[in-house]
């Protein structure tokens, strides 16, 4: 596993990998975006795809990987299991609703085995399919389908250190830390709940949303209820099924699968549930919800490059906003350093950065040309019989 760890960040261009920046006073920002995709999800994916690759290799069996993709996690995927012998990917992305640049990191793989897949719908669309592609064990037996999303466990388990990293940085385990985390599927805050339960110190963690704003609804009233996705500036964050915030819920629930099944349920039929008060504030002795709109979001950019220089992506700043809201509340104590999650490079949201402080991020040397790449892409319509044709035709 330590060659394995060397071999995933050999090349990631910064030397401390996930470094830490100070940007206000006991406010840090993580910056996880020097990976190959340039999106927090290459910490994951590029340890993940070793892993996959030697177990599939050692057991001389192949596997074909089914993800759906808000953004980030297609690019990483496509990009971390590309040329892999053992393996086949497909990432179903909502068509029109990634960012360009998105778009095109996916797009613009065309190695065997690498596929994005353009599907008429929202994210939401996309994860059910993949969802209910897994329920249908006939099919997931045919293909050997494998998740790469974070329904997959092993997805989450190495985004769980750079909690314990970062907060080693600003004076753990003496000191206590908070975590502000951009957040759509809830499964990287869940990885630092994760942590928490592992002995981190974590005074608070603050679950930063965009306008489509569920999660914050749901701290602040124990009601989960589904609204439709409004696009934003911050597009991966456009959901309103977070997956794993079912995880959350069998904990808080006292790991009672059969409530969990029925509220979830509940759920899928009618939109909504409801969580008892015990269950509410047990979940509030950790976790706060924030939530930012468009017009919040382009003034923390501004904001933040007038009295630092630094430019970031509208993700990092709708965290940014949370942990600034939390410190001058009075929610996360005044000695308390915050850490905010900065989850994607400037440059993979260009225009929404140069509409909200004039300055036009370039890409990173190695993606300098991305835009004038080729495209190899897929569509399907919204409709699982339709995706599973697609697999059954274009696997290898």
């Amino acid at each position: 596993m330590t060659s394995l760890a060397r071999q995933s960040y050999a090349d990631f261009t910064h030397p401390d990998v996930a470094p830490l920046r100070p940007v206000a006073e006991n406010i840090h920002i993580l910056e996880l975006f020097h990976g190959p995709t340039i999106a927090f999800k290459d910490y994951a994916m590029q340890f993940l795809s070793r892993v996959f690759d030697r177990a599939l290799t050692r057991q001389n069996r192949t596997a074909v990987i089914l993800g759906a993709t808000s953004g980030d996690t297609g690019s990483a995927a496509l990009e971390a299991f590309k040329g892999r012998d053992s393996v086949d990917v497909f990432i179903l992305f909502p068509n029109g609703r990634v960012s360009p640049v998105q778009q095109k990191q996916m797009t613009s793989i065309s190695a065997k085995g690498a596929h994005a897949v353009a599907v008429s719908g929202d994210f939401d669309d996309c994860q059910d399919m993949v969802k209910a592609c897994f329920n249908d064990v006939v099919f997931r037996d045919e293909m050997n389908l494998s998740a790469v999303n974070s329904i997959n466990w092993a997805r989450l388990m190495p985004q769980i250190v750079y909690y314990f990293a970062s907060a080693l940085k600003v004076g753990a385990p003496e000191q206590t830390v908070a975590f502000c985390v951009p957040t759509g599927n809830f499964g990287n805050v869940f990885a630092g709940w994760v942590a928490a339960k592992m002995g981190l110190p974590v005074e608070k963690f603050i679950v930063a949303s965009n306008r489509n704003d569920i999660l914050t609804r749901f701290f602040a009233t124990g009601t989960m209820q589904r609204r439709s996705v409004d696009p934003s500036l911050s597009p991966s964050m456009d959901i309103q099924v977070s997956s794993n915030f079912e995880r959350l819920l069998f904990e808080l629930l006292d790991r009672d699968g059969v409530e969990v099944a029925r509220l979830m349920k509940r759920f899928a039929k009618s939109g909504s549930f409801d969580v008892a008060d015990n269950v509410l504030r047990s979940a509030l002795s950790l976790f706060s919800g924030f939530c930012l709109n468009d017009d919040g979001t382009r003034a923390e950019i501004r904001s933040t490059y007038q009295q630092t220089g630094m430019v970031i992506d509208p993700h990092s700043a709708v965290g940014l906003a949370g942990a600034r809201q939390a410190r001058a509340s009075g929610l996360v104590s005044q000695d308390t350093p915050i850490i905010s999650l900065a989850c994607a490079h400037p440059a993979k949201f260009p225009d929404a950065v140069k509409s909200a402080c004039g300055i036009y991020p370039g890409l990173p040397e190695h993606l300098a040309n991305l835009m004038q790449r080729d495209d190899a892409m897929l569509t399907a319509e919204n409709d699982m019989e339709a995706v599973q044709a697609l697999l059954r035709a274009e696997r290898r």
